[in-house]
């Protein structure tokens, strides 16, 4: 190497050093989305991180999915919880049925977000905030509904079943009609009470109050009322739904500045299996407790 090369490589890594040492002394800024899950997830970030030595900015519950992703995409916030199936939509892949295994979903959402936009997927939960369809519990009980494959040889053997949920999952091919498709059932009008606009507080209220009837209920995986409302999660077997694990994602750049992220994270979200995370979200959306509260007890629960 000619020495005026020397110089200007010497001068650049000096530069690259100068810069990773400034975003090492950065406050890590940690942000979430807007609804209960994301107010727990983004406490056990945030608090596991500054637990380990690390400064944090809190931006917890800053906004909806396009809201946090763009600020992460755009450098505004280094770190927040995001879900694998939502890189259908990242990367215009709705029809692609990797979304539906949780292990091709993981892989796909990390690789080509870290080779588009130098952003890295960390350990995802074990769990699946995805539709679903739950059913009173005592009727789980009194019958031994698991799954979805026992709800329907439930309903072939003439069970009773009133399900409560949206217009857009009755309708929306993705959804309900899926579901009937895959496991061989069908639910007629009078089986059904469609509440408008109905959001998943609404029918799990709906089945727990026995209105009209409904013994079932339009719901997500980690809903935080199905516990508290004994509410049981049938399980989609066939992969019907796709997979929306949650995991930190973190900008590459921030990772290689405190490369510690990783290890402390990984335990935690490990440790969040969905009746797990439906009793941390119980805890803040039923019980009325403080997120950061919940959070704080679950990470000391880890270290006993």
């Amino acid at each position: 190497m000619k020495p005026v090369l020397t110089r200007l490589a010497a001068v650049a890594t000096g530069t690259l050093m100068t810069l990773a040492v400034a975003q090492a002394q950065d406050p890590v800024v940690v942000a979430s989305k807007i609804d209960t899950e994301g107010s727990v997830l983004g406490q056990l970030i945030l608090q596991r991180l500054e637990a380990g030595g690390i400064e944090v900015e809190n931006r917890l519950q800053l906004g909806g999915t396009s809201i946090v992703r763009g600020a992460l995409t755009a450098g505004e916030i280094d770190l927040y919880p995001e879900y694998t199936g939502n890189g259908a939509f990242f990367f215009d892949m709705a029809d692609s049925p990797v979304w539906k295994e949780a292990e091709q979903a993981y892989e796909t959402v990390s690789r080509k977000d870290r080779e588009q936009n130098g952003l890295v997927w960390l350990t995802p939960a074990d769990a699946n905030n995805t539709w679903a369809i739950s059913v009173r519990g005592e009727l789980a009980r009194e019958h031994d509904l698991a799954s979805l494959e026992d709800l329907a040889a439930y309903l072939d053997d003439g069970g009773e079943i009133k399900l409560a949920a949206s217009a857009e999952f009755v309708e929306s091919p993705q959804a309900l009609p899926a579901f009937q498709e895959a496991y061989g059932f069908e639910l007629s009008e009078e089986q059904l009470l469609v509440l408008s606009g109905g959001n998943t507080a609404a029918t799990m209220r709906a089945a727990a109050q026995q209105t009209s009837g409904v013994n079932a209920a339009m719901t997500y995986g980690t809903d935080g009322g199905l516990q508290a409302l004994d509410l049981v999660v049938m399980s989609d077997t066939l992969g019907v739904q796709p997979v929306y694990q949650p995991a930190p994602v973190v900008r590459q750049s921030v990772l290689e500045a405190h490369p510690e992220i990783e290890s402390l994270l990984a335990p935690v979200f490990a440790a969040l299996d969905r009746d797990t995370l439906q009793r941390l979200n119980g805890d803040v959306a039923v019980n009325g407790r403080d997120p950061a509260q919940v959070a704080a007890d679950f990470l000391a629960s880890l270290d006993e």
